[in-house]
């Protein structure tokens, strides 16, 4: 299992993963659109495609002539609000786009199918501390076309004795170990409360205080993008002995945006002013991952990177994007 397919190679989580990937001595190819990713993100040592998934007359030729053992999917359009907005342009990269992916896969009889999915499927649970057989009741569009990927993977599995891996994150912080990649399009908290400092700007939107929460913000469960990429490398492995399962991604623990803030505030040695919007509607109050089951399928894991890590990180890579000269290329505009 040495030939590994990453689609949306370029992104933030999938190039943290291809770096991994290639460390570990994988053949990786990445396919990409760059319409959210950066060429500059992908590893030297993969090879690159500017694919489409949508574009399936190109994506059928790009398999024709490749063999891979295993296909890593993280392309995905992930702004929630946009997905109110736009849902038709949701179904058709999210889902459309992943039914593409899988039809070509299935026919080159691809073995294992690792995919990016989000705690944001099980939408409000009475439940704050959400485990695998949870019912998923998405409430976003964004969240919709997740689980709806979910269901066309189960259904490509089942008919073409695929094994996949559907990997649900819950708040992905964090870079690069390396700082060879990380964050770009602002949006997620501590993206947007690293970007201001690094603009000397102390401040940052609170949207919300009015949750039935300890401080009355929002409570999450944040993971680093390091130690969640090596989930994916250990699934793929575990894929080869084991039956296609569904994994938390998630420490066991949350932090509400106060906490975060305060956390921030302590390392920066400066105060951050906060300003108190209105609450999102349909916003989760509090959700955070039961990850039992991820410690027993992976009991060697642990825990690699503190929030303190995280935060640290994400601070030097906003003074990185500078010297690297790359600037947010939104879509959601």
């Amino acid at each position: 299992m040495k030939k590994i397919l990453v689609v949306g190679g370029a992104g933030y989580i999938g190039s943290v993963v291809v770096n991994q990937l290639v460390e570990l001595g994988y053949k990786v190819t990445v396919i990409d659109n760059l319409s959210t990713g950066f060429k500059s993100f992908i590893n030297k040592k993969a090879k690159f495609f500017k694919i489409d998934i949508n574009n399936l007359k190109k994506l059928k030729n790009f398999f024709s002539t490749n063999n891979y053992d295993a296909v890593f999917h993280f392309a995905a359009l992930i702004n929630i609000k946009e997905s109110a907005k736009n849902p038709s342009k949701y179904y058709r990269v999210n889902v459309d786009g992943t039914d593409n992916l899988l039809n070509c896969a299935s026919k080159k009889k691809i073995k294992y199918f690792i995919f990016s999915s989000t705690c944001a499927v099980y939408g409000v649970l009475a439940n704050k501390k959400v485990d695998e057989l949870n019912p998923t009741i998405p409430i976003s569009n964004y969240a919709k076309t997740k689980l709806l990927s979910e269901v066309l993977i189960k259904n490509y599995a089942k008919k073409f004795s695929m094994k996949y891996a559907i990997l649900r994150y819950f708040n992905v912080i964090g870079v690069d170990s390396n700082l060879q990649s990380g964050e770009v399009h602002e949006g997620h908290l501590l993206k947007n409360i690293t970007h201001n400092i690094n603009k000397n700007k102390y401040s940052i939107n609170l949207f919300g205080k009015n949750h039935p929460t300890k401080d009355g913000t929002a409570i999450r469960d944040y993971i680093d993008v390091n130690d969640l990429s090596s989930i994916h490398i250990m699934s793929l492995r575990k894929l080869a002995n084991s039956k296609s399962f569904i994994l938390n991604c998630g420490y066991n623990f949350g932090y509400s945006v106060l906490d975060i803030i305060k956390i921030t505030e302590n390392l920066i040695k400066k105060k951050i002013k906060i300003n108190i919007l209105p609450r999102i509607k349909g916003d989760i109050s509090e959700i955070y991952s039961n990850n039992s089951k991820l410690k027993s399928f992976f009991p060697h894991w642990k825990r690699k990177f503190s929030i303190k890590d995280s935060i640290l990180n994400a601070l030097e890579w906003e003074k990185s994007l500078k010297l690297k000269k790359i600037t947010e290329k939104s879509i959601y505009k």
